[in-house]
């Protein structure tokens, strides 16, 4: 990192480089948020980063060592005794079914599923069609599904949207709908410790949501109560016909009566 920390929310940090635990217990002083990552690192060195206060896992299963039966790494914080010790510990999965295969997915949401926050890891491509894009100064190739750097098969960030990860986790998990949507917006708001305006939809908290249909297809997006994209085939609706007055507002997650649901 250059220049002042005024800005920095949240830090990646390998737990295993030297004086590791000192910059974690500074950083952890100064209010940012510190996650373990990018990292060979074996699990009682990812258990003394938390202990140190790291309160996340930076993508789990990419960019660390593998899980061994004998050294599960840092993926083996999920079952760790952190956990029971009432350390709070978050984890970020990329769910575009190239970075986390379905079967991971799974073994993470069974083992720890109060902890996963949905992450896209997304870079510039998303959105744009096939063909040579650049990420910095390097040069990406992407394809329907995935980035690369070009002329190897290393991942490149992904391509994937939100609406992607949300809608592949919850198929290919068995969670319910509730806990998929929590992944995206509760979990990760409670890490960021911005609760009491983001996150979830308590009387006072900020008017940021979205309308989503049964297969959890956004059909339109409002901030500070405006809508501000619609889906082109939807037609116009206003929040209060969508929300009934029977249905209650407290929460991330909201059925009613006209087949949508409110995040």
């Amino acid at each position: 990192m250059y220049g002042p920390l005024d800005t920095v929310v949240l830090c990646t940090i390998a737990p295993d480089l030297p004086n590791a635990p000192l910059v974690t217990k500074e950083l952890v002083k100064r209010n940012i948020i510190v996650s373990v990552g990018h990292s060979g690192a074996d699990l009682p060195t990812g258990e003394k980063a938390v202990r140190a206060g790291a309160r996340f896992i930076t993508h789990l299963f990419n960019a660390m060592a593998p899980f061994h039966h004998r050294d599960p790494g840092l993926i083996g914080l999920l079952a760790s005794d952190v956990i029971t010790e009432g350390h709070q510990l978050f984890y970020g999965v990329i769910a575009d079914g190239v970075h986390t295969k379905p079967a991971a997915l799974r073994i993470a949401h069974r083992v720890y599923p109060a902890g996963i926050v949905l992450i896209t890891d997304a870079m510039q491509a998303m959105g744009l069609p096939p063909g040579e894009h650049r990420l910095g100064h390097q040069v990406v190739q992407v394809s329907e599904d995935q980035a690369v750097l070009r002329g190897t098969d290393t991942l490149a960030g992904s391509i994937a949207n939100m609406q992607k990860c949300v809608q592949f986790f919850y198929q290919n998990t068995e969670c319910t709908q509730v806990q998929a949507l929590e992944a995206a917006t509760v979990h990760p708001a409670s890490l960021l410790g911005v609760t009491d305006r983001k996150g979830t939809l308590d009387y006072g908290t900020d008017a940021d949501f979205v309308i989503l249909d049964e297969q959890l297809t956004v059909l339109a997006t409002y901030i500070a109560g405006e809508e501000v994209w619609r889906l082109e085939k939807v037609s116009p609706f206003s929040v209060k016909r969508v929300l009934p007055d029977s249905v209650s507002t407290k929460g991330a997650f909201i059925p009613n009566h006209a087949g949508l649901h409110i995040l």
